[in-house]
């Protein structure tokens, strides 16, 4: 950030910026507000794309539910305050960040963009940002990370049925210099997601998505234990022919690492991604598992979708560094509570001094702002930076993080809050319109 930028803040930058280049006839790459931003994804996207990364479970109510929770509260700005400058710098889990944002896991990416984590790492890093790496990625962490030089990066992990590929997850994030792992607690299976469903498209079956898993050693080795076990069967299943499952063997063999050719003449492709689907998520991952972790990383530990206060105490119990109160943005268990709801009665019972995020349900600033005023202590941006990413690749994911944390430093000003320890409950109030 440069010093005109430190005088004036990010908000007033980012404003002029945009005013300059419309006097010569330039527009944002991408939409400002969210909901022409989404309008425009959506048209930009494929119709598998879009029901995966715009989709929810169920008939929608969780999503609604979360845009709700924000409508519920309205921001008192104050007045005559005489702050000029403002902080939006946060110290969180030995990391100090100019912004309380992170890039929430979405996995998938090349859905909306060919080389999808790459590109969402680097508009990242150019807001030196966290990017939370996809445990379902399209690009292998080491490959994210050398993209992301110096700059933030945490790991997000899925807890395999095979304890022996969780420990070599763990020691890739290490390698990497990863700030936290961040254990997604809330997909053990996947929820009923109709929008995926009525078009039978499922990422993962052609290998779109499972380059986390095809670049480790551990599931190498087991994808060969089956290709060897297979091999010894006196019997094989007979596979029916359709063009669309030609081209769910063309799309493994292309997703899989290597030459195409090469792949296509070897069973080691569909080995893989019948293996992903079989072991990549635990349905009894239990609180005997995570009391594992401090004996299997030094890496900060958070738990990424809590959404009871007890089991907030019992994460921080356990000895947890942090939790992501999360619905994972209305995917998985449809009409249930909305994540900000959950924020507050969570924040009440863990105290002030826990590591608290939230995710689910932030799209502008002006959300941002009204999460840290009840209880967050940073958030995590999803589906906003991924239609970015459909509209402009890495630029399009930088533009998207500009604008929240522009807004974000904007609303501190014109409310009167000077840093972010000054952002309390006192800057918000019950929305009497929405109750």
């Amino acid at each position: 950030m440069s010093n005109s930028e430190n005088s004036r803040g990010p908000g007033r930058a980012r404003q002029e910026k945009i005013y300059r280049d419309g006097v010569f006839g330039r527009v944002p790459a991408v939409p400002t507000d969210f909901a022409t931003l989404e309008a425009h994804a959506e048209k930009a996207s494929t119709p598998t794309g879009w029901a995966y990364v715009a989709g929810g479970a169920g008939e929608g109510r969780t999503m609604r539910n979360n845009r709700a929770a924000f409508d519920r509260w309205a921001i008192v700005p104050r007045m005559a305050h005489g702050n000029t400058t403002r902080d939006l710098s946060i110290d969180l889990l030995g990391q100090h960040l100019p912004a309380p944002v992170l890039l929430a896991p979405i996995g998938a990416g090349a859905l909306m963009a060919e080389n999808s984590d790459v590109q969402i790492a680097r508009g990242a890093a150019s807001h030196g940002v966290p990017y939370v790496f996809s445990n379902q990625g399209c690009n292998p962490m080491e490959e994210c990370a050398a993209a992301m030089g110096d700059n933030p990066r945490w790991v997000q992990l899925y807890w395999s049925t095979d304890e022996a590929l969780v420990d070599s997850m763990i020691a890739r994030a290490e390698a990497i210099g990863a700030g936290a792992l961040v254990v997604t607690l809330d997909t053990t299976l996947l929820g009923w997601r109709p929008m995926d469903l009525n078009l039978g498209s499922l990422p993962f079956s052609k290998g779109i998505g499972i380059a986390q898993y095809t670049a480790d050693p551990r599931f190498a080795e087991i994808v060969r234990e089956r290709i060897a076990a297979a091999a010894k069967a006196t019997e094989k299943a007979a596979t029916e022919i359709t063009l669309g499952a030609i081209r769910t063997l063309l799309s493994m063999t292309r997703n899989h690492p290597g030459p195409f050719l090469e792949n296509l003449r070897s069973p080691v492709p569909r080995a893989a991604v019948e293996t992903f689907l079989d072991i990549y998520s635990n349905p009894g991952l239990s609180w005997d598992h995570l009391a594992t972790l401090r004996e299997r990383t030094q890496l900060p530990v958070v738990l990424k979708g809590i959404l009871h206060p007890d089991d907030a105490r019992r994460a921080f119990d356990s000895g947890v560094d942090g939790i992501v109160v999360s619905n994972h943005g209305g995917r998985q268990v449809d009409n249930a509570i909305a994540s900000l709801d959950a924020l507050v009665p969570i924040r009440d019972a863990v105290g002030p001094e826990a590591t608290v995020l939230l995710d689910s349900g932030i799209r502008t600033g002006a959300d941002v702002f009204t999460a840290l005023a009840l209880g967050a202590d940073a958030v995590l941006l999803g589906r906003p930076y991924m239609y970015g990413l459909a509209l402009a690749g890495e630029r399009g994911v930088a533009e998207v993080i500009g604008n929240v944390i522009a807004e974000l430093d904007l609303t501190m000003a014109l409310a009167g809050a000077a840093d972010l320890g000054a952002i309390t409950r006192d800057f918000v109030t019950p929305n009497l319109a929405h109750l």
